[in-house]
């Protein structure tokens, strides 16, 4: 068990021989939540683990990846931008973030490096928690990009009807397409469509009949917290579980207008603190208190 030491009125770490390292890839990094999150899970759990931000160059994902098991680390998340970047120089790679192409999460198995992506998890979760299910769901999702992946793949897994909207047509039907081949078992195949935000009507229409819409989308993000996705004002509706994915502000202005027309609505926070603990879980094999670390981003998200 880890103790700790007190030095100018800050609590720290105590670390020794037999401290255990964990951590995360970026670049840039500095701005990364988890290593708060992740140490606060360490702390409460009484773990003799340490985890440290490293800053790494994209083209220096190779062997600072595999620098993993000389060093010892027992496992890394992987952010912006080597989460695809990464897969190459793997041992393994878990089916679910096989079929995303992602990897978040690698774990150092006794020499072994296995890639895993929790970002399903950590995206469904929240959801399972205030007894929102998933499955057979009519979602509408904003945007194509990296953080649209996990989540069109875990909604299609779950026999969701999705909706991508995105500026690029063309890639969101990329992205349909291949959450179509990847989840071709489940009652023959994903049931995915796509529009532009052009087409307004069509988007209209996809949000009447929709239960859940997830923006994935920087839109709103500080320090451009008045922006808002190009949603039709009228398509917020009660029965509409409205989900940003954005933490930073808690609140944007997406999920204030849905708020104010009658949607439930959720922030990111939660589910970075559900990914973060599924990562901690496959490193440690103890399942850490999400609301602690929720309450570490939170309480660093005040500090900004």
């Amino acid at each position: 068990m880890a103790s700790s030491e007190r030095q100018e009125g800050i609590l720290l770490p105590s670390v020794n021989g037999k401290t255990r390292i964990l951590g995360v890839f970026g670049f840039p990094v500095e701005h990364s939540l988890s290593p708060a999150m992740h140490n606060a899970a360490i702390a409460a759990l009484g773990l003799n683990y340490l985890y440290i931000p490293f800053s790494v160059l994209p083209e220096d994902i190779g062997p600072a990846i595999r620098s993993v098991v000389s060093l010892g680390i027992i496992g890394v998340n992987l952010t912006i931008p080597h989460k695809e970047r990464v897969l190459p120089f793997l041992d393994r790679i878990a089916p679910e973030a096989l079929a995303v192409g992602a990897v978040n999460t690698v774990h150092n198995d006794n020499g072994q490096l296995v890639g895993y992506n929790t970002d399903g998890e950590g995206f469904a979760g929240p959801l399972n928690e205030l007894g929102f299910g998933l499955r057979g769901k009519r979602a509408v999702v904003l945007g194509a990009g990296g953080a649209a992946r996990s989540v069109v793949f875990r909604l299609a897994r779950e026999n969701a009807a999705v909706t991508i909207v995105n500026r690029t047509l063309e890639r969101a039907e990329r992205l349909a397409e291949e959450a179509r081949i990847a989840t071709d078992f489940v009652r023959g195949g994903a049931r995915v469509s796509c529009l532009d935000f052009c087409d307004r009507a069509g988007l209209r229409d996809a949000l009447a009949g929709a239960e859940l819409l997830v923006n994935t989308t920087s839109v709103g993000m500080s320090p451009h917290d008045g922006d808002l996705p190009p949603i039709p004002p009228q398509a917020f509706h009660p029965a509409l579980f409205v989900y940003d994915l954005i933490y930073n502000p808690r609140e944007t202005r997406l999920m204030a207008e849905a708020r104010a027309a009658g949607c439930r609505t959720l922030n990111g926070v939660r589910m970075l603190a559900w990914q973060g603990a599924a990562a901690f879980e496959i490193w440690t094999g103890v399942r850490p208190d999400v609301c602690v670390m929720e309450a570490a981003v939170e309480q660093q998200l005040g500090g900004r």
